[in-house]
């Protein structure tokens, strides 16, 4: 059984919604007059296929007025990751600055979504009225930072982030081309990856130093700088939704892994199992058989991994062993063979076990299985999640032995109290 589903689209040519990907996303929205509202989904998410009716209904109602499209942000995490999509589905409204969508935080029905999308038209009329056009895609040149032989080393050398930097010369042609796209490129990175990634450019007929120590041949060329390591060439499109798509993969492969929670309540385990295509559970021996120590070197590797498949929408979670007896039940652990672990699919309700070691290698081997669909699964126990009782996190310190008291028997007379005991 596959554990993971092959994307598959959920709408057609024959609907009024514009199916967008990253090859006509620049062209068909950003660099349109139009007020857009676009659907990010996911084929394997439960309210993504609920909404797909409506969505229908809403681009018909909505024709020749306000556009409608869908984006398989599952299939084209570029194009999520670019506009903050988190969860699915994710309703955003593109108005009069394309680089700077609204969420839709509405109803669900397509009456509801008409109605926010006739709202969000009447004020980007109103807007033009009264002379703001919001900047369509333009973006800003103050966003592009000026790199000279005296700044380039404290500013890009010397920075955690990632830099794309373009070497121009004044006079060349191609150079004149790539402006506008760099331009409109380098607001819309600011805005998505919250100032993380940065375009630069450098005129390499002044600062020849700088052109010198990157062998810089012809122009425009550009080079790709993180930290801690050689520049690479870019080799991507010069449009400004390839060098978008560019920079926000490159966001992601810097990105900080996602969080491990511990498995506090019903509510930790509900919200990440239900958010992500998968939630990856470790159950870790109980604190007295390994110490803060054993623990935090389990973790250690859970986190490795965490950052490994940190481009996947994983949720991460552990808990101790029978602090959760039916979660350990319904996956069939339990009793014995710790550290154990577990990814489940809450969408079908079906897991798989790691069979392998609790280590790198082991858990790397489980989750490329997973990842491509490979691998034995299972329903969960009672096909739903199951009951989570509420503990005290975990303090991070070595576990205490319970404290038992000292009963003296020579004061109890076992014979009077055997013969009450009615049962």
């Amino acid at each position: 059984i596959h554990l993971l589903v092959v994307s598959f689209g959920f709408y057609s040519a024959s609907d009024d919604v514009v199916e967008l990907n990253p090859s006509n996303f620049n062209r068909e929205v950003l660099q349109s007059d139009s007020l857009w509202l676009i659907e990010f989904y996911a084929p394997w998410c439960g309210h993504c296929q609920s909404l797909t009716a409506d969505w229908k209904k809403t681009a018909t109602a909505l024709k020749g007025i306000v556009k409608v499209g869908a984006v398989d942000a599952d299939q084209h995490k570029s194009l999520g990751g670019q506009y903050g999509v988190k969860g699915f589905p994710t309703i955003k409204i593109f108005g009069a600055n394309k680089n700077k969508p609204d969420d839709y935080q509405g109803a669900r029905s397509s009456q509801a979504i008409v109605d926010g999308a006739l709202n969000a038209l009447r004020s980007l009329v109103k807007d033009r009225m009264s002379g703001r056009s919001g900047g369509g895609g333009g973006g800003s040149k103050k966003d592009v930072v000026e790199l000279t032989d005296d700044n380039f080393d404290r500013l890009v050398l010397g920075s955690d982030d990632v830099w794309l930097v373009e070497f121009f010369a004044p006079w060349c042609g191609h150079c004149k081309n790539l402006e506008p796209e760099w331009t409109a490129a380098a607001s819309a990175v600011k805005e998505q990856t919250k100032d993380k990634v940065h375009l630069g450019a450098v005129d390499a007929t002044v600062h020849q130093g700088l052109a010198s120590r990157y062998g810089i041949r012809g122009f425009p060329t550009i080079k790709i700088f993180k930290k801690g390591e050689e520049p690479e060439d870019y080799q991507g499109g010069r449009t400004r939704s390839d060098i978008i798509a560019q920079a926000l993969d490159l966001f992601s492969e810097n990105a900080p892994p996602p969080a491990i929670y511990e498995i506090l309540n019903e509510d930790v385990l509900k919200k990440t199992c239900e958010e992500y295509q998968l939630c990856v559970i470790a159950v870790l021996p109980h604190i007295l058989d390994t110490g803060a120590a054993g623990r935090n070197g389990y973790l250690e590797v859970m986190m490795k991994m965490a950052e490994k498949y940190k481009k996947k929408m994983w949720g991460w979670l552990w808990t101790e062993a029978g602090a959760q007896m039916d979660l350990e039940a319904s996956l069939g652990i339990g009793g014995f063979g710790y550290p154990a672990m577990a990814a489940i699919n809450a969408r079908k309700m079906k897991f798989a076990l790691l069979k392998g070691s609790f280590s790198e290698t082991g858990i790397h081997e489980f989750l490329r299985d997973l990842s491509v669909g490979r691998g034995s699964t299972a329903t969960v126990g009672g096909g739903a999640l199951p009951k989570i009782n509420s503990v005290e996190p975990w303090d991070g310190k070595d576990g205490e032995l319970p404290v038992e008291e000292d009963y003296d028997l020579s004061d109890i007379d076992l014979d009077d109290d055997f013969g009450k005991e009615e049962l």
